[in-house]
């Protein structure tokens, strides 16, 4: 292991995967060394299915870069969407070449920051908000608060969707605290065989289309990686 410099996180290389890990061994990002856009760890994909209930989407916010494995597969199977980025660890932001993460261009922006500060800074400006933020220790509490959640509100145009990876934190407290901003206007989907769950939140009423037909208007070599995802959300979006 090699520790990015300025940072509790290290780069792990293996003949098969390269992984961004923190002190204590938590993995944060695996990418398959061959395959480097594929979404390897179930989660990504889950939260990817808030494209389905947005499917107009031109403009995506992300909260936490992490190895970057939502941003490269956004950057190449969405070539409509813009896609903004906020990361607070410059460590993290040096391995970005590591990890194969494009370099900004007219489409992609990365900066250095405080999540709910640059989230301030953009109101009404997302179509879709993935929120993806913690380290060795968990979601930091203040991104899991209720405040936080009413600025991520805040950052959402109309009929916007948050889609937030819920993990090792205090359950409870963050649905009690999306209901609190979001009323009805969120469900919670369980990660299967992870210690995770995938809040997805939103403003106004979406309309999401067939699934049969979104997927279809997929390239094949994004369409696999959603299909179980976008099924999985379906079925709690119709029995919410």
């Amino acid at each position: 292991m090699k520790p990015s410099a300025g940072s509790g996180a290290y780069l792990r290389r293996g003949w098969r995967f390269l992984e961004l890990q923190f002190e204590g061994a938590v993995t944060q990002t695996r990418m398959l060394r061959w395959a480097p856009d594929v979404l390897w760890v179930g989660y990504t994909r889950s939260m990817l299915a808030a494209l389905w209930l947005h499917p107009a989407a031109r403009r995506i916010g992300i909260v936490g870069l992490g190895g970057g494995a939502q941003v490269k597969f956004l950057h190449r199977h969405f070539p409509q969407l813009r896609i903004d980025v906020v990361e607070n660890d410059a460590g993290v932001l040096a391995l970005r070449e590591a990890f194969r993460i494009p370099p900004d261009d007219a489409r992609l922006r990365v900066v250095q920051g405080d999540g709910a500060a640059w989230l301030r800074d953009h109101p009404g400006a997302f179509d879709i908000l993935l929120v993806d933020a913690y380290d060795a220790g968990g979601i930091p509490g203040h991104m899991g608060s209720q405040g936080f959640y009413a600025v991520c509100r805040g950052a959402l145009a109309p009929g916007g969707v948050m889609a937030s990876n819920l993990y090792d934190t205090d359950l409870r407290a963050h649905h009690a605290h999306l209901r609190q901003v979001f009323g009805e206007q969120h469900l919670l989907l369980a990660e299967p065989r992870m210690s995770n769950e995938v809040a997805f939140a939103w403003r106004g009423t979406p309309t999401p289309p067939p699934v049969s037909q979104w997927l279809r208007e997929r390239p094949s070599s994004a369409r696999w990686q959603l299909r179980a995802g976008v099924h999985r959300l379906a079925k709690a979006w119709a029995a919410r």
